[in-house]
């Protein structure tokens, strides 16, 4: 165990499902993201002493809270001589589809592991964010806490032992990212969607998953074009994100890569080679400044580098 007395921890946003792998896929967003402050304290147990921060009024009970859960998950496996107290500073808008509570829960993890002397790899942390993650969505899905934890472009598979894979993006390409100021809660978003697919939509869904991934090693921009199209949950929840259509249409014909929604929405991304990247944005934008809707916006490097220690004392 550390000599540390508290350690802070910046978890970044991230945009699951990345089309076409569905709560396998996910890349981390440096743009914003979670501040978590674990501190030790003498009387045993987990607390939450405050959010802050712009997600609104969270719960504050560890059990119904993302980063909570996580946080004891790690303690009740580690056990250790003191308790954990906990300050979450959310960066990240609630309901916006950018892996909120994922990061909270990724935050909490490092943080708790570096003030108790690291006694977890990232592989065993990630098991422990799962839990919070469950808290938020009804179920354990990594295809966001995965690229918070890891950064970068990341597959996960597999549930009971989760194995990671960071992937290659091609040089030059970015991620573009629009946010509608809309909410739209990740439960309900799962809840819509049809528990059966078509053989042939299988068939179309696996072929581009495999062409996506092979693109994205072989540099193929033309195969991750031709990739980049969700034929499952996409046709599903569209229709709880009024203007997606319009954006989309105006980022594939502006040069886009693919575009598509961004975990459950309502933010939408797009992929585009950096010298196109400012005329996608300015597509993507534009169907939301008519209908008077304000949004936030990035473009970003999808560069590898995910949730880790910013300070200590």
């Amino acid at each position: 165990m550390s000599a540390l007395r508290w350690v802070r921890a910046f978890a970044p946003a991230s945009v699951g499902n990345v089309a076409i792998g569905f709560d396998i896929l996910g890349f981390a967003v440096e743009a914003l993201g979670d501040t978590v402050t674990v501190t030790r304290v003498e009387q045993p147990g987990v607390r939450i002493c405050a959010v802050r921060g712009v997600a609104g009024d969270l719960p504050t009970d560890p059990k119904a809270n993302t980063a909570g859960r996580a946080l004891l998950a790690l303690y009740e496996a580690l056990e250790p001589d003191c308790g954990l107290e906990m300050l979450i500073d959310k960066g990240i808008p609630l309901g916006s589809g950018l892996g909120g509570s994922a990061a909270s829960a990724v935050g909490a993890v490092v943080a708790a592991n570096a003030l108790l002397g690291e006694p977890y790899d990232r592989a065993r942390l990630l098991t422990f964010a799962m839990q919070g993650e469950a808290v938020a969505s009804g179920s354990l899905h990594v295809d966001n806490i995965s690229p918070s934890l890891f950064g970068g472009l990341v597959l996960t598979v597999g549930i009971d032992q989760p194995r990671v894979k960071q992937l290659p993006v091609p040089e030059g390409v970015r991620a573009v990212i629009v946010h509608p100021h809309r909410f739209l809660a990740t439960r309900e978003a799962r809840a819509m969607l049809r528990r059966e697919v078509t053989l042939s939509d299988f068939v179309w869904q696996t072929a581009n998953l495999a062409g996506f991934i092979s693109g994205c090693y072989t540099n193929d921009l033309e195969m991750i074009r031709a990739s980049f199209e969700d034929v499952v949950i996409e046709p599903q929840r569209q229709a709880l994100i009024p203007g997606f259509a319009a954006v989309r249409s105006a980022a594939m014909a502006a040069g886009a890569l693919g575009c598509s929604i961004s975990g459950a929405g309502p933010s939408l991304f797009a992929w585009a080679l950096a010298t196109q990247a400012p005329a996608v944005l300015a597509a993507m934008r534009a169907p939301f400044i008519r209908d008077g809707t304000a949004f936030d916006e990035w473009v970003v490097d999808m560069h590898p580098r995910g949730a880790r220690v910013v300070a200590s004392g």
